[in-house]
């Protein structure tokens, strides 16, 4: 079978993607410069189970460095592009950056396909996109010209580079929203993780606004789901939202967590920050006709399932 390409290919979704993929019988090479935006041996774990099977190879390089970029897409026929600079809130201290990963980072790597001749392009965006919108929930039809973020309009930007590249050359193109992605190795600093952590410790947990806020969180299991069915389903160029289609309040999470973990939250309670949205909401409907995309996890059992995986790490 074809070989993936998957950059952050040793991340939290890039390498439970990895190891789906290999389980199907795919070949898989994943990019990952390990940026310390949090430890490296915490990636390095998450790639520990794949390293020894003859169908996985690692190349450690930036999707900034065009080198880097042609030996990992050697031998590719498919990418699946999720590596970025992540974090709304980070990217309002480091605009430039988030601009040079995740944005030079998607040119480069869409220019690198068009001269290897690689036609099919998956590019992992984000719910960011639809802003401050009021209508909900968030169409893939709907206008998105608003970012509110540096990060959501590096992502923006990226899938307006994707649909160039459509455009100009004939790349194939599935964009696909995630929408607040959770679940067993999910990055130390998110907020599921973070809140367990804190609340598992005893420790002060900062809630920003009044707790009312919501979220469609989405189970890693079904976002993968969605990320598969997109490598077997190409339409020219097209935007998918992949989620769990239902609002969960912040303290309704928190909640959860307590119950899971047998614990009290402490909590306390701070302004709303600048750049995060109120509410994020995904219509999956282009997706379930299209894709078949049919998420299975819901909040509840997604909190239980993180939380036995927390416990079990140590």
């Amino acid at each position: 079978m074809e070989t993936v390409l998957i950059t952050g290919g040793a991340g939290f979704i890039g390498s439970h993607l990895a190891a789906r993929l290999l389980s199907e019988g795919r070949s898989v090479c994943c990019l990952d410069n390990f940026d310390p935006f949090y430890p490296a041996e915490v990636k390095a774990r998450n790639l520990e189970p794949l390293r020894c099977q003859p169908r996985f190879r690692l190349v450690e390089g930036d999707i900034r460095v065009d080198g880097d970029v042609r030996r990992a897409l050697d031998g590719c026929a498919v990418v699946v592009h999720l590596a970025a600079r992540a974090g709304v809130r980070p990217s309002l201290e480091q605009p430039a950056l988030y601009a040079g990963v995740n944005v030079e980072g998607t040119v480069c790597l869409l220019e690198a396909c068009r001269r290897a001749g690689v036609k099919r392009f998956v590019f992992g965006s984000s719910s960011s996109v639809y802003g401050e919108s009021p209508k909900v929930p968030f169409s893939e039809a709907d206008a998105v010209e608003h970012p509110i973020s540096p990060y959501a309009a590096s992502k923006r930007a990226g899938e307006l580079y994707a649909y160039t590249y459509h455009h100009l050359y004939g790349l194939e193109v599935n964009a696909l929203r995630f929408f607040t992605v959770y679940g067993p190795r999910q990055r130390p600093d998110l907020a599921i993780h973070h809140f367990t952590r804190r609340i598992d410790r005893g420790e002060t947990v900062t809630l920003f606004g009044d707790g009312s806020s919501q979220r469609d969180y989405t189970y890693v299991d079904d976002i993968l789901d969605g990320v598969v069915k997109s490598l077997d389903n190409w339409e020219g160029y097209q935007i998918y939202n992949l989620g769990e289609s239902r609002t969960v309040e912040l303290r309704y999470l928190v909640r959860l967590i307590e119950e899971n973990l047998g614990r009290k939250a402490r909590i306390e309670y701070r302004p709303a920050q600048p750049g995060d949205v109120p509410r994020t909401y995904a219509d999956i409907s282009k997706a379930r006709v299209r894709l078949g995309y049919q998420p299975r996890v819901p909040i509840e059992e997604g909190i239980r399932r993180f939380v036995e995986w927390y416990r079990a790490k140590g």
